[in-house]
């Protein structure tokens, strides 16, 4: 199930979160300090400990109370550095987001665009296959930080090339996104669950072989039979995924 944010937060405070590390100190939100003491901790220190309970226990791990206890603070405390878990979960997606390595404005990158579109797929499959719980995260608001500004900068400018029109560009850019970071999402949910249950996902179909003996019926299912009589169903996942970016492209391309 994703973990979907409630969009309660204040949207000022959560811009000047995400964007903390692109603006001069003194715009980073206020937090309320004893006379005389300095800070133990920022706000790096805070997601980059999130993400690393979200790595290494799963994403429920990252609890505000969770994260206090793996930093040694009181939980109240905490919440003077990130003011809820909804904004915490932003900050650990677009921190992560912006870990993928792709070429900024003036920065070499492969000549070809498919190419460059292959970049994308590569470091955001990658992306997800690092940190797991991104499989379990909703995308539907996303957060908009510097991370997720920097994979759409970077599709948009590979597709600027084609001499689309300016509409065409951005749908272009919007099915890439959609397609690549659904697949490298479902990769991630598929090993997260043969994590949690132990158990692979071919012993799972093992375990349920009886279904084409007893109950499957090939008159309901004429389409099915056809393909496994011809030996069809030799495809892995990667050949489906390798198969749906290329024909993509293929209709992207004038």
């Amino acid at each position: 199930m994703s973990e979907r944010r409630s969009g309660e937060g204040q949207p000022d405070r959560t811009l000047a979160l995400l964007w903390r590390n692109h603006r001069q100190p003194a715009a980073e939100p206020e937090r309320k300090r004893g006379a005389g003491r300095r800070p133990s901790l920022n706000v790096d220190d805070v997601v980059d400990a999130g993400i690393r309970l979200a790595d290494e226990q799963g994403l429920a791990a990252a609890s505000m109370g969770g994260l206090a206890k793996e930093l040694g603070v009181g939980t109240m405390t905490l919440y003077t550095y990130v003011p809820s878990k909804d904004e915490l979960l932003d900050l650990m997606v677009d921190q992560v987001l912006g870990e993928r390595r792709l070429p900024g404005p003036g920065e070499p990158r492969p000549a070809d665009w498919r190419e460059q579109v292959e970049v994308y797929s590569v470091e955001t499959r990658q992306m997800f296959q690092k940190h797991l719980w991104l499989s379990q995260v909703s995308t539907i608001r996303p957060p908009v930080g510097p991370g997720m500004l920097a994979g759409r900068e970077y599709l948009l400018s590979v597709l600027l090339r084609l001499r689309l029109t300016p509409t065409e560009t951005n749908t272009a850019a919007l099915a890439i996104t959609t397609y690549v970071d659904s697949a490298a999402s479902l990769e991630a949910e598929s090993r997260l669950v043969e994590q949690t249950t132990g158990q692979t996902n071919d012993a799972w179909w093992y375990e349920r072989n009886d279904l084409w003996e007893t109950y499957f019926d090939v008159q309901q299912h004429p389409a099915m039979t056809t393909i496994w009589n011809a030996n069809g169903y030799k495809s892995t996942a990667h050949d489906a995924y390798r198969y749906g970016l290329d024909r993509l492209l293929d209709g992207i391309q004038p």
